[in-house]
């Protein structure tokens, strides 16, 4: 194969991408109306799967000879009805719910850090001080919790004068050394 050809495309493939990618942008809005806004969510592992999912198909079916606009709408249809059933399987069945679902887990505690939880995490103080910086922390002192989420993401939750909800935690992991914490500081002692 030479070079040049690499570079060179013609009319039929152009107009090709370009129906596949009028046709698939039409179709994913109809799918993402039906399905609901949960589809591209990064709420669980199996919402972030989806979203590799789909974009993975598109790819193959916009620049690829081998699978047809139809193929490729079937296979994203067929990822948002699965992701439908999963969504209302989860709620319902606890069972399912704590199988597909990564549990939220603390990293940090009044400025110190849980070792045993960044190890299971396979995290490092370091990954978290990279978090606490985007958050614009200056000091441990201002962090009363670092945790981490079901999709990854890092919630700094900071120090300050508002008693906290603490159903807001009932899903983390060890959420009760956060109240043990809270309630041991000389400032929130009842």
């Amino acid at each position: 194969m030479e070079w040049r050809t690499w570079f060179l495309v013609d009319l039929e493939q152009l107009m090709g991408i370009f129906l596949s990618v009028i046709g698939f942008y039409f179709c994913l809005i109809f799918f993402t109306r039906m399905a609901g806004l949960r589809s591209f969510s990064k709420l669980s592992s199996y919402d972030f799967a989806m979203t590799i999912g789909i974009g993975s198909i598109l790819a193959s079916t916009v620049v690829s000879k081998s699978t047809s606009l139809s193929q490729g709408l079937f296979a994203v249809g067929m990822l948002f009805a699965l992701q439908t059933i999963v969504s209302l399987v989860r709620r319902r069945v606890k069972f399912i719910k704590a199988l597909l679902d990564n549990q939220a887990i603390i990293l940090m505690v009044d400025g110190e850090y849980l070792s045993d939880n960044l190890r299971e995490a396979k995290l490092s103080r370091s990954d978290v001080q990279e978090v606490l910086r985007k958050h614009g922390i200056k000091s441990k002192s201002e962090v009363f919790a670092v945790i981490m989420e079901t999709t990854a993401d890092m919630s700094v939750i900071k120090n300050n004068e508002v008693i906290p909800d603490w159903s807001l935690f009932d899903d983390v992991r060890d959420s009760q050394l956060l109240a043990q914490t809270y309630n041991s500081l000389p400032t929130h002692t009842d």
